[in-house]
């Protein structure tokens, strides 16, 4: 029998393999699970990309469409070289593998990154501002994507994951996220007062976010190492862990709509806190 996945030379041409069987049906948007707890699903050209540019060594199986093979051309590559399998397939079966029509060609199935303890990534800090976002109940996948390429954009450390928290990379944050993903990492929290205290001890102020009933965020001061508390979409965040914070800001709007959602005021609030180090 004939082995399915294609190891020669990317510059030859590859032959059409034969269809896919179907895969299980996604849960909650992430796309559909690979073989293994320890590896994700990744699909969309800059998540793919941007996972090949920093990590290469994770990438255990690739699939993608005909017309991306000149553009993949050094992943390709690196597959044949590290005898890493690779395999040109219909559109169908692109769908299928993801879950979506929103593949832009290319899936693969890759390492999935566990997130780091409080303690590793607090030890590792340099001096000198900080930021990062805690996640106090964010479920939705594509707002968590949203999340993370405006944390990539706007240079975040790190975004926190309380210990309760089921909230993980999949597939569909990835694609959203559009390479922001490997860019940021993620880091499981304690329990929350042990949070708290070592966040404090490493400098950081905590800012619980309020759709309203907070101080203005385009006057207020903010610190140098500050954490973001974003709240669950919906309802917001609790109100008495936002009593625990130091802060409790909130945005002005002018009233039209109720509120911004997560991942739109997200941005807002790191653009705020950018914008006042950018002025010293």
């Amino acid at each position: 029998m004939s082995n399915p996945w294609n190891n020669r030379r990317p510059s030859a041409r590859p032959p059409r393999a034969t269809p896919l069987p179907a895969a299980p049906r996604a849960t909650g948007g992430g796309g559909p699970p690979v073989r293994g707890s320890d590896e994700l699903r990744l699909y969309g050209l800059n998540a793919v990309q941007a996972m090949f540019a920093r990590r290469p060594q994770a990438l255990r199986k690739l699939y993608l469409a005909e017309e991306m093979i000149p553009r993949l051309q050094p992943m390709l590559k690196w597959c044949v070289a590290n005898r890493v399998g690779y395999r040109v397939v219909g559109e169908g079966d692109l769908n299928k593998l993801s879950a979506t029509t929103h593949h832009e060609g290319v899936v693969a199935d890759v390492v999935r990154q566990e997130p780091q303890a409080l303690a590793t990534w607090l030890a590792a800090l340099q001096d000198g501002p900080v930021l990062a976002l805690w996640l106090d109940g964010v479920g939705n996948p594509h707002n968590f994507g949203a999340i993370l390429r405006s944390a990539a954009h706007f240079g975040v450390s790190a975004i926190l994951l309380p210990a309760e928290s089921s909230l993980a990379l999949s597939g569909a944050a990835a694609r959203v996220a559009e390479g922001g993903a490997e860019s940021v990492p993620l880091v499981r929290l304690p329990a929350a007062p042990q949070a708290l205290a070592q966040l404090r001890d490493a400098g950081f102020a905590l800012a619980a976010t309020l759709v309203e009933g907070g101080d203005n965020l385009f006057t207020a001061t903010l610190p140098s190492r500050l954490v973001y508390v974003m709240g669950a979409e919906g309802e917001g965040m609790d109100r008495a862990f936002a009593q625990d914070c130091d802060q409790r800001l909130s945005i002005p709007g002018s009233g039209a709509v109720e509120s911004l959602n997560v991942a739109s005021a997200t941005a807002v609030f790191l653009s705020s806190w950018c914008s006042r180090q950018a002025k010293g």
